[in-house]
């Protein structure tokens, strides 16, 4: 997978290199570019904002140089041609310098543009899943009062466009949200995890929260490990497992439950659900 992220703050991306993340690109699967937006402003300042019409506080992005800068990420037309493919090349800060012959295949497309704002589409783990499947990812991070709307108008003619946010706050920019979902779906890259199962019984991989995990030692400062988890019954455990997800989800994302229920529920999930429920609310009063 390829990305590129346009920023004002290209230190603020370091943690790329770091962890999953650093070690996917290390390993060739995934190549990050980060892109100076202040490289592609004019003037002595190099400044990419001003205030906005119609007043207000805050100042908002102008247009100009983020246009310069997604024209020479993506370039002008229906896909990069080998100037524009060049110049991305020769700007970017990605690992392993040039780009291989895949990444210069995959750039005959356009890469999906995201674009972090709280007025987004909420990320989720079914869009993290989409998203590993993309060949080619970019972000816009914007700050202050967001990136001139026209932006995100001129790259839609060209490009798929999400704007995406990653939940019910404010943040200073887009930078920590490209963190946040590049950590979730850098993760679901093939040969990324060294065990795939691991990805597959984790909270929101099924609708659920994940249940509470334990390891070595069987007791610690008074507390022991659930007995089923050491009774070698795998039935019983996957039972148990089930349920603790189930109660968890009841108790801290009832939202997530309704949506289950929408569907068919085993009588076992049902009732691990209203036990749940029933101790929320208490006794009933007769």
């Amino acid at each position: 997978m390829r990305v590129d992220i346009v920023t004002i703050f290209p230190d603020y991306l370091s943690p790329l290199t770091l962890s999953l993340v650093g070690k996917a690109r290390e390993r060739g699967l995934l190549d990050v570019r980060v892109h100076d937006l202040r490289s592609f402003a004019g003037g002595v300042h190099r400044s990419v904002d001003d205030t906005p019409y119609g007043g207000g506080p805050g100042m908002v992005m102008r247009p100009e140089p983020w246009g310069e800068a997604l024209d020479a990420v993506v370039g002008r037309g229906t896909g990069v041609g080998g100037e524009a493919l060049d110049a991305v090349v020769g700007r970017g800060t990605g690992v392993g310098g040039d780009c291989s012959d895949a990444m210069r295949a995959d750039a005959e497309g356009l890469p999906l543009l995201i674009v972090p704002t709280p007025a987004g589409v909420p990320f989720t783990q079914a869009r993290a899943e989409a998203y590993a499947r993309e060949p080619w990812l970019a972000f816009a991070c914007g700050r202050y009062e967001g990136i001139d709307y026209r932006v995100v108008e001129d790259a839609r003619r060209r490009m798929r466009v999400d704007e995406l946010s990653i939940g019910d706050y404010v943040l200073g920019g887009g930078e920590v949200a490209a963190l946040v979902v590049l950590e979730a779906v850098v993760r679901l890259l093939p040969g990324v995890v060294g065990n795939a199962e691991s990805l597959v019984d984790e909270s929101h991989a099924a609708g659920l929260l994940e249940g509470p995990a334990y390891t070595k030692p069987p007791s610690w400062r008074g507390l022991d490990v659930p007995a089923v988890l050491t009774s070698g019954n795998h039935g019983e455990i996957a039972r148990w497992r089930r349920d603790q997800a189930l109660r968890r989800t009841a108790e801290r994302r009832p939202d997530l439950i309704a949506a289950l229920e929408s569907g068919a529920v085993s009588d076992p999930d049902a009732a691990a659900i209203d036990e749940t429920i029933r101790s929320h609310r208490g006794p009933v009063a007769d």
